[in-house]
């Protein structure tokens, strides 16, 4: 029978994952756990979770996901979840975001699925917050692509709105991108009005992909709600700008964004800056949990 799962809700998502990752890991055959000699029934432990550098929390519900589904599996007492840092906050080396007690055995079987969890989460959120701190000021939005791991997306998207970004489309259904490959299919892109006209008839906004300012011009004439320019420089970006001037068209600059181009990249008047790299390349962030010591 298949699960069924709501792809665009993080949450929905975050049960599914949960679920199989704690099934991925064996945490029913825990052969150490199995093998330690302690009160079963009595022995409770209190942890920390602590990071170990700055960054931006994101997916402590994830961590109540993990260990409510141990606690069902095992049928063990409720395992108790406190938070003490919302999602977005910011924490520093050493300060705990929340705090875990219960059976020692099943935090034991849990710890690591929920801190690869949490971590990739708020390795995503602090590096988006990086990306939005750069452009502060210039009005321009930092959006997130497809390029997401798979399955993870719903996930990886919350945390890049946790971090101070914006969601590109999620999926290939919610907007139709005309994308280079698309152009070359239909034979250039002055030959894109039937695609367009086909794509209006749908209701659904249309982005064409541009690289060059001959492209954007023609383009233009089919008013399209967004353009996305492909690796132009920051002189050429500035001329799409005022090429397109008055149209009312969104334009998204996109390809080689880095930490130490986007602030000049910004200000060349587009409207928004999309990078990939806010999920593909994003570091986990350091956390781990500080077990209270008897």
């Amino acid at each position: 029978m298949t699960e069924s799962v709501d792809w665009s809700d993080h949450v929905s998502v975050g049960e599914f994952i949960v679920r199989n990752a704690l099934l991925e890991d064996a945490v029913k055959n825990d052969v150490t756990t199995d093998a330690l000699e302690y009160d079963r029934n009595n022995l409770l432990q209190t942890c920390m979770v602590v990071p170990r550098e700055d960054l931006i929390v994101a997916g402590w519900f994830l961590v109540d996901q993990v260990f409510d589904s141990i606690a069902s599996m095992f049928r063990c007492r409720p395992i108790e979840c406190v938070q003490y840092l919302k999602d977005g906050s910011s924490a520093s080396p050493g300060e705990s975001l929340g705090h875990l007690r219960g059976p020692a055995e099943f935090l034991l079987r849990g710890e690591r699925v929920a801190l690869n969890l949490l971590s990739h989460l708020s390795g995503i959120a602090t590096l988006t917050s990086k990306y939005v701190h750069a452009v502060q000021g210039t009005g321009v939005e930092i959006l997130d692509t497809r390029k997401t791991t798979p399955c993870l997306r719903a996930l990886e998207k919350y945390a890049v709105r946790v971090g101070g970004g914006v969601n590109h489309r999620f999926d290939l259904s919610e907007l139709a991108m005309i994308k280079d490959n698309h152009i070359s299919v239909a034979g250039g892109a002055g030959n894109l009005h039937t695609v367009i006209m086909k794509l209006r008839e749908k209701g659904l906004p249309v982005e064409v992909e541009v690289d060059s300012l001959n492209q954007l011009k023609c383009v233009l004439l089919e008013r399209p709600e967004r353009i996305l320019l492909d690796n132009m420089k920051p002189r050429m970006l500035s001329e799409a700008v005022r090429t397109a001037s008055g149209s009312g068209c969104y334009l998204e600059a996109s390809g080689g964004i880095t930490l130490k181009n986007i602030r000049e990249i910004a200000e060349t008047g587009v409207d928004g800056i999309s990078s990939g790299a806010l999920t593909h390349s994003a570091e986990s962030s350091d956390i781990g949990f500080d077990w209270e010591t008897k």
